[in-house]
C-alpha cells in the first residue's frame, strides 16, 4: 500500500468518572508519550485512516463513535520514509485530529507502543510530547465539556 501524504492522530477517551479520561501511549522506538498516530494509505479519507490506525495500534473497533476536531498541524516530510514517493514540491503534510469514545473497551497494544495510560486532562497534557497533540487534547476536552459527543 502506498503511504498517502497526510497524517492522522486519535485521542481515545472514556467517561468512567464525571470527567473524561484520555488514553495516551508510550512509543516503543522513541519512548515519548503521544496519542495514536499514523498515515493514510492509498485513497483513504482521514477518518478512514484514523479508524484503521486506532484498530491497528490499540484494537479499537472501527464502529466506535469518532469526533473530528478542528485542530490541524503540519509535519515535515523528512519524518516519513515514503516521502520520496510524493510530489517533489511537497515539504510538509497535514495532521488531522480525532477523538474516539471507547467506554468499557480493553486495549490491545501493538508493537509500536510499550505502554498506555488512562489519564485526566491535566495529567495527559503534562505527559504529551507534541504541542499540536496538547492543542488537540485541549479542543477535545472543551468539546466534551460542552456536551459534544462523537457521531462519525
Amino acid at each position: 500500500m502506498a503511504r498517502a501524504p497526510f497524517q492522522v492522530s486519535v485521542f481515545p477517551f472514556r467517561h468512567s468518572t464525571p470527567d473524561a479520561e484520555y488514553l495516551v501511549f508510550q512509543r516503543s522506538d522513541h519512548l515519548y508519550w503521544q496519542c495514536i498516530a499514523g498515515g493514510g494509505e492509498d485513497a483513504e479519507s482521514p477518518l478512514e485512516a484514523a479508524k484503521r490506525e486506532a484498530f491497528e495500534e490499540a484494537g479499537i473497533p472501527v464502529t466506535c463513535p469518532y469526533l473530528s476536531l478542528q485542530t490541524t498541524a503540519s509535519a515535515a516530510i523528512t519524518e516519513f520514509k515514503d516521502a520520496n514517493l510524493w510530489d517533489s514540491q511537497l515539504l510538509v503534510i497535514p495532521i488531522r485530529y480525532f477523538g474516539v469514545r471507547i467506554d468499557g473497551l480493553e486495549i490491545q497494544l501493538s508493537h509500536e507502543h510499550l505502554a498506555y495510560r488512562w489519564l485526566s486532562y491535566v495529567a495527559a497534557q503534562a505527559l504529551l510530547k507534541w504541542d499540536s497533540d496538547k492543542t488537540a487534547l485541549w479542543e477535545l476536552e472543551q468539546r466534551l465539556n460542552r456536551g459534544e459527543m462523537p457521531m462519525l
